[in-house]
């Protein structure tokens, strides 16, 4: 897939859990999981917002292109 999800490392940067992080945002530690291993094939906008203001972090430094294959 051309989009690369690096929430793991915004995660790991900000020394925070998977299940803390789901909490945080209202959405299922299993939904959040498929999102972080790249596995979903979409997300709600206001779910970015929700995880990018819990991380301070852009949705850019979350997502990312890259050029490649598609599936």
């Amino acid at each position: 897939m051309a989009i690369i999800v690096n929430l793991d490392i915004m995660m790991a940067r900000r020394k925070i859990s998977l299940g803390e992080l789901a909490e945080r945002v209202d959405i299922t530690p299993a939904n959040l999981s498929i999102l972080k291993t790249g596995k979903a094939k979409a997300i709600r906008f206001s779910t970015l917002e929700a995880i990018c203001k819990e991380l301070d972090c852009q949705p850019g430094d979350i997502l990312e292109y890259q050029e490649g294959d598609d599936e």
